[in-house]
């Protein structure tokens, strides 16, 4: 009897653990749920650093340091500090680490605001297959610039459609409490569309044309994660910097990637 008794809630363990993973059509494949403090786990994350301006004109120097990125009560928050008139904040990316080719992935997000600031969840590729930026793809899962407050946007960048050429193809949408309250930011990419949604609500659809042109669609090789505060450059810093801003934060309290 008691052996039983082990069988049948050995096996109720596992249907809780299987409902848990699996949500409807798809399959966590990988989480990072910030349930630990201090650094940004080197199991997932790295840092890209430097003051060169990262092709946009940006004013901040990525650091390491724990003062721009940490993670304290199940959140990790990336902070741009403004100090004796220069900025500082973190880039942080899952390359080599993490990196993904299809699914879905989301980052549950309460992001700054603040004019000239300019937050993204966003990936590259984590090869160079397809050579250099533009034609190797972008896909900006969620971007903020701080002077259009509330306006977030999803955006694919290729070769042939890219905002050098002002080609660039995305949408937007307006959310309310973006500074107050969290939202889910996702991406679902298969073999033939890139699907954007906010809170589950899709605003946005790209298509592979299936024409074989890697300058429309190169999104079929792996990429990898990226979470940054970026100040001014050429988007962010279109409208100035508030001179009153000193700190800016984005708090991420999962990122979690599905099999479909």
């Amino acid at each position: 009897m008691k052996m039983k008794i082990l069988t049948h809630f050995t096996v109720l363990l596992m249907l809780i653990a299987s409902a848990a993973f699996s949500q409807g059509n798809k399959t966590l494949v990988w989480a990072e749920e910030f349930n630990y403090e201090g650094a940004p786990a080197s199991g997932h994350w790295s840092y890209q650093t430097g003051d060169h301006g990262w092709g946009n004109n940006e004013l901040q120097n990525y650091t390491s340091s724990i003062e721009n990125a940490y993670v304290k009560n199940g959140h990790l928050t990336i902070r741009a500090i403004k100090a004796d008139g220069k900025w500082t904040s973190a880039r942080l990316i899952t390359k080599n680490k993490q990196d993904f080719l299809y699914g879905r992935i989301e980052a549950r997000a309460r992001l700054p605001k603040g004019r000239g600031t300019w937050p993204a969840i966003w990936m590259m590729p984590t090869g160079s297959d397809y050579g250099n930026w533009p034609e190797c793809g972008e896909i900006d899962i969620m971007e903020h610039v701080g002077y259009d407050p509330a306006v977030v946007h999803g955006t694919v960048h290729t070769g042939a459609y890219n905002h050098l050429k002002d080609t660039q193809l995305g949408n937007s949408m307006n959310i309310k409490g973006f500074n107050d309250s969290f939202h889910v930011y996702a991406i679902e990419w298969t073999p033939d569309k890139i699907d954007f949604f906010i809170d589950d609500q899709k605003y946005f659809t790209f298509e592979n044309d299936h024409k074989g042109d890697l300058m429309t669609w190169p999104f079929d090789k792996h990429f990898h994660l990226i979470l940054n505060i970026a100040i001014g450059g050429g988007w962010g810093g279109r409208k100035g910097i508030d001179p009153a801003l000193t700190e800016a934060t984005m708090e991420v309290d999962y990122v979690r990637a599905y099999r479909l």
